[in-house]
């Protein structure tokens, strides 16, 4: 069986094809900068439209999807009802569902008639009781609104927890575990008994960690201070919290390896509280999980940076606990998502 699976970003484009019954990676393309000045493809449209693929021969097409609301708590079949809802819940992922819905709308032109299955960011995150995921406003910001925590990174955060199992030689299920998706993006799960009961980023992926241009945990005021105080409009404010904060805002670099070499005090201090955030949160975590069994680094710094890694493991409260490092790979746990789907 053949499973192509397309991540359409807001300015990328994964395509993977998977050989399911050796889960060998047949064809990988990846595609960036698209819509930006001076680059090879203007829209995911065309970007689709290179790779050199039949798309009439695969038994299953897969599409990652940011955020699922409340909606969808699980991969589903895509048909008419499900593009609607996604185009609908756009406005609580603006830079990622319409990338994601136009991969969809490209992929179902070239293959009609082949089962399109959409894995959503969210879902893995469903778990989470409510305690966990509301926020202290005024209950009818839930109610009517949807105004909560929803969580993402969720289809990398339920690979790394089954490949944590497979590592300790355990069952998923009887597993707690800290997994920490450290990348340009950032997320931080609690995971008891295979399940996410808590996660760093909320009802958008700006909250949670220090990343590389996005804030992660700030007073909300700040946000009306900009506005009232300096002038800033919605968009202004939502282009500085996403686009020029975190490491970049800090020291004008949001690539951890160039961080690391600089000898800028603002790099030192910008490491340093990306660090120390990423503690509180695992700290946080093992108060709420009482027992843990791992902690689970992934994502491009949580892989390959042994620096951030023995940093954020340096309190003597994290003696003891084993730590491992996975490599994501979200397009594999969306491909196993379709044949889930599939065979249910």
């Amino acid at each position: 069986m053949k499973i192509a699976v397309i991540n359409a970003g807001s300015s990328s484009l994964k395509f993977k094809l998977f050989d399911m019954q050796t889960q060998k990676v047949l064809k990988s393309i990846n595609i960036e900068h698209i819509g930006e000045e001076g680059a090879a493809f203007s829209n995911h449209h065309e970007a689709l439209e290179s790779i050199d693929i039949d798309f009439l021969s695969l038994d299953a097409i897969g599409h990652r999807v940011v955020h699922g609301g409340e909606e969808f708590r699980e991969s589903v079949l895509i048909d008419e009802r499900v593009i609607k809802i996604i185009d609908k819940l756009s406005s609580l992922a603006p830079l990622h569902n319409p990338a994601n819905l136009e991969g969809i709308l490209v992929a179902k032109q070239k293959a009609p008639s082949t089962p399109q299955i959409a894995a959503f960011d969210t879902a893995f995150h469903s778990t989470m009781p409510k305690v966990a995921f509301m926020y202290a406003l005024d209950y009818e910001m839930y109610e009517k609104y949807k105004i909560r925590r929803y969580g993402f990174h969720g289809t990398s955060h339920a690979f790394i927890s089954k490949e944590a199992a497979k590592i300790l030689n355990r069952d998923v299920s009887e597993l707690n575990l800290i997994t920490l998706h450290l990348g340009n993006g950032a997320s931080a799960c609690a995971i008891k008994s295979g399940k996410s009961i808590d996660t760093s980023m909320g009802f958008t992926p700006l909250e949670g960690l220090v990343m590389g241009s996005r804030s992660g945990d700030i007073d909300p005021a700040i946000v009306l201070y900009m506005q009232r105080e300096l002038g800033l409009s919605v968009d202004e404010v939502d282009k500085s919290l996403n686009k020029e904060s975190g490491l970049l805002g800090i020291c004008g670099e949001n690539d951890v390896r160039d961080i690391l070499n600089s000898k800028d005090e603002k790099a030192k201090l910008a490491l340093e509280m990306m660090i120390r955030r990423i503690q509180k949160y695992v700290g946080a975590y093992m108060a709420l999980l009482g027992r843990v069994d791992a902690i689970v680094f992934s994502g491009g710094i949580g892989e390959n940076s042994s620096y951030v890694r023995e940093k954020v493991l340096e309190s003597q409260m994290f003696s003891g606990i084993k730590f491992l490092v996975i490599k994501t790979n979200e397009e594999l746990e969306i491909a196993n998502e379709c044949l889930r789907v599939l065979e249910k």
